[in-house]
């Protein structure tokens, strides 16, 4: 069976694990502690970072984009970057805006401040990074809102690798309880259509150890 080294709540291996979910593709997780640096794991990936997917005939792959371009041009029976040239270049363009413009201004400065941090024993949360998470995630939900409000889904038409992407950093954030959902609606009734696909919900039953994921009263429900 493919073999997918992860880690708990790390967006980039979420959106593997919902790609495989939605191709229908059988895989088991091995969880990867990166810091310990293990020599058969750097022996795979040299970067020393997750996801990694082992195939079932051995091919090995790192990188989630890599990885999900991967899946996407072996396994077409659910294509989830595109048909055509113009639908590809805007599902690209999306998973490009979440895994790093949002990543950087938001999931770093929440999910890796107020939990993995403090998991890692790597000291304190940082207020300011904190902080400015917590601003910038209004911009990035309105532009989901922007987004959805003209379209069906975030790169057009059909659910795709975008909002795959999206819904994987927001579930990380989501986890932790910054995710303002009563003020981006919008946003929310996106969120709630990829919360709904079975390919999410082993998603929204994962803890990490020790951190219980926060509890809203308002209209999220079931945290992931």
């Amino acid at each position: 069976m493919r073999n997918l080294y992860h880690f708990w709540l790390q967006p980039f291996s979420r959106k593997v694990r919902i790609v495989l979910a939605e191709k229908d593709l059988a895989f088991q997780l091995t969880l990867e502690k990166i810091w310990e640096r293990r020599t058969d794991f750097l022996a795979m990936n040299p970067a020393g970072d997750v996801p990694v997917l082992v195939e079932e005939d051995g091919v090995i792959l790192s990188n989630s984009q890599v990885i999900c371009e991967y899946l996407d041009e072996v396994y077409t029976d659910v294509p989830l970057i595109g048909h055509d040239p113009a639908q590809r270049a805007e599902t690209r363009r999306l998973v490009n805006w979440f895994d790093r413009k949002f990543n950087k201004e938001v999931t770093d400065n929440l999910v890796q401040e107020r939990l993995m941090k403090v998991f890692l024993k790597l000291g304190e949360p940082h207020g300011p990074s904190i902080r400015a998470g917590r601003a910038n995630i209004h911009y990035h939900l309105d532009y989901i809102g922007f987004l959805t409000e003209r379209r069906p889904w975030l790169a057009g038409e059909a659910f795709s690798l975008a909002d795959i992407t999206a819904a994987a950093h927001l579930s990380a954030v989501d986890y932790v309880g910054d995710v303002p959902w009563e003020q981006h609606e919008a946003a929310w009734r996106w969120y709630e259509m990829v919360k709904s696909r079975p390919s999410f919900e082993p998603l929204l039953s994962e803890r990490v150890p020790g951190f219980e994921p926060a509890v809203r009263m308002e209209r999220t429900g079931t945290q992931g």
